[in-house]
Order: structure tokens, then C-alpha cells, then sequence
């Protein structure tokens, strides 16, 4: 099978697929509450328009899909779409990152449809910190979505969890615990400077070495692995199932190893999280390119992608917002 590589020699075998730039919620590292520029609907990709970029990914060697957005069930008939994916040649795992404020009705159409595993973003189990935190969520829509997730056999199930320094990093063992119980993985996140919010999250920035080196004199911390596309590191405490992850990217970013590239909602696809480069495949698609021209134009971005993202040294130049990059 083809491969994408990189100018770096990294394989691109994962891709972020953000089907929508809208959301239920406004958590401020990812879509301030005063934010209201969001794409119109006539310049989002179409599931037709999507299924043929996705074909055209999967016949270049990647396997692995996660829809995102903004929040991915705001999409109607989003598990119509996940149908259409899972079905694809080379399409070997489909998953979701939710905040499972919906996924109570959705989750069984989404299992039936192919999608295997999901990540929740959860930043808080105290229902006014949590209505603070999204400006607008309630946390037992979202425990109930966890629950229904469960049920349908979606396993694993990740929480993800933004660690941010005087909001919610006195909650970090009662996130353990909570995991612990449900079976759950935790994931614990650095807060990245992006978008009109980059001053308040480095004021909130955590470097989770330090939180793990303070769980390690708690817990007995055992380095494993998990399977997914994402750059986590893990380990498993031990005398429990529980694996916690770390996503670093301030304090020990995992640039070389990347191995992902973000698709957001109007077709264009950002190479890096934390830099500029991207590539327009919409203007393509609607002037009718052919397969094979696709996957050109394909191997055309991807020899786009920096060696690394710069947010230590240029923190103030990424000025979209996560919500429209596609998570």
C-alpha cells in the first residue's frame, strides 16, 4: 500500500476529520463564549465530498480516523456519515472525540455505524465548575452520555481532561478516582496558546510533568502503552486498570513523532496544530478533480508539514481557534 511521508520521514497515517466548527458548548481554550464567526453551511464539505477525501487518504496508507469538530453531533446524521467511512478500503479504526453532552441518543447508531472508541472531554466533575469551565454545559448530560457510551460496548472510553492551573487542577486525584470506578482512561492535557485565548491559557498553563511526578508519589506509575494514533504517553497504576496519558505539547512536544494531519469542516487542511501551513482541497473538489489528481494534491500538502509547531517561541502567531481546526 502507498505511503505519506513527510519531509521529515514521518508517516502520516492518522487524520482529524472536523465535520462541523460549531458547538454546544464554549469552553475558553477552545471557542471563547464571544465567538460567533462560524462558517456558513454552504462551505462545508458535504458527506459525498468528505467520503472522497477520506478514500483518497485511505488509498495513501491512512488507517486511522477521528471525527471532531467544534462538537461532531451537532452534525445531523453525523453516524450516516461514520457508515459511509467505516466502509472505506484501508479505513481500519473510526473514532469520535465528543463532550457527550448528546451522545445519550447517539450512541447506539454510532456503534452500529462503525465507529469503535471515543474520547469525552470532561475538565471537571463539579456541575458549577463544569457550567463554568463550558459556559453553558451540564455535567449530568454528559455523565448520561459516558453511561449510554458504555452500554453500547464503545470501549475504550477516554476522558480527556484540560489541566489548567487555579481552575481545575485540585481535581486531578478525583478524576483518578472517577476513572478508576467507571473504567474509564484518563487523559490529562497542557493548555496551548491559540487564538484570542493564548493569553489566558498560558496564564492557566500547567506542565503536567510536574503533575506527573506528584501522581507518581501517590500512585505506582508503570510505563505502558496504548493503542490509537495520538501522541500520548502512558502509564498504568498499578494494582488497577487504570492507564493515564499525557498529552504534552509545551513542555515536552512530541513534534518528531507526529504522525496526523487536521481536515477542518470547509475543506482545508492544516498540516500542524501549532503552525499556519495548510492546503485548500475544497476549490478542488468543486472544480471536479479526479481521484488520482486528488491524491496528488494530497501528497502535494503533506510535503507542506514543518518539522515542528513553535508555540514556546511564537505563541501569538496561531490566531484561529481549536474549534476550527478540527480538535
Amino acid at each position: 500500500m502507498a505511503k505519506l511521508i513527510d519531509p521529515f520521514n514521518r508517516s502520516i497515517e492518522y487524520l482529524r476529520l472536523s465535520v462541523t466548527d460549531r458547538c454546544d458548548f464554549r469552553c475558553s481554550y477552545c471557542m471563547p463564549k464571544s465567538f460567533k464567526d462560524f462558517a456558513e453551511p454552504e462551505h462545508w464539505l458535504s458527506f459525498d465530498e468528505i467520503e472522497r477525501v477520506i478514500k483518497a487518504f485511505g488509498a495513501l496508507g491512512v488507517s486511522r480516523i477521528r471525527l471532531t469538530g467544534g462538537e461532531p453531533l451537532v452534525r445531523r446524521n453525523l453516524s450516516d456519515l461514520a457508515a459511509r467511512l467505516a466502509r472505506l478500503p484501508g479505513i481500519e479504526d473510526l473514532s469520535l472525540s465528543t463532550n457527550a453532552s448528546q451522545l445519550t441518543r447517539h450512541a447506539e447508531a454510532l456503534k452500529q455505524a462503525g465507529v469503535r472508541r471515543i474520547n469525552v472531554s470532561l475538565d471537571s466533575l463539579r456541575p458549577e465548575r463544569f457550567r463554568a469551565i463550558t459556559q453553558n454545559g451540564r455535567l449530568d448530560k454528559v455523565l448520561d452520555g459516558l453511561r449510554a457510551a458504555k452500554a453500547v460496548g464503545l470501549a475504550p472510553i477516554k476522558i480527556n481532561m484540560v489541566a489548567m492551573k487555579g481552575v481545575n487542577d485540585d481535581e486531578i486525584d478525583d478524576m483518578v478516582a472517577f476513572c478508576v470506578a467507571q473504567g474509564y482512561t484518563l487523559r490529562l492535557i497542557e493548555t496551548m496558546p491559540m487564538g484570542s485565548s493564548g493569553l489566558e491559557a498560558s496564564q492557566q498553563y500547567l506542565d503536567l510533568r510536574e503533575v506527573r511526578e506528584t501522581l507518581g508519589r501517590r500512585y505506582d506509575l508503570i510505563p505502558t502503552v496504548m493503542s490509537g494514533g495520538g501522541p500520548a504517553r502512558y502509564v498504568r497504576v498499578k494494582g488497577t486498570d487504570l492507564r493515564i496519558g499525557f498529552i504534552t505539547p509545551i513542555s515536552q512536544h512530541f513534534c518528531a513523532t507526529c504522525n496526523r494531519v487536521r481536515l477542518s469542516v470547509d475543506g482545508t487542511l492544516y498540516l500542524c496544530l501549532g503552525q499556519d501551513h495548510h492546503f485548500e482541497l475544497r476549490p478542488l473538489l468543486r472544480r471536479g478533480i479526479s481521484d488520482e489528481g486528488l491524491q496528488q494534491a494530497i501528497i502535494e500538502a503533506i510535503s507542506l508539514k514543518p518539522e515542528q509547531h513553535e508555540f514556546q517561541d511564537k505563541p501569538e502567531q496561531v490566531v484561529r481557534f481549536m474549534s476550527m481546526t478540527g480538535g
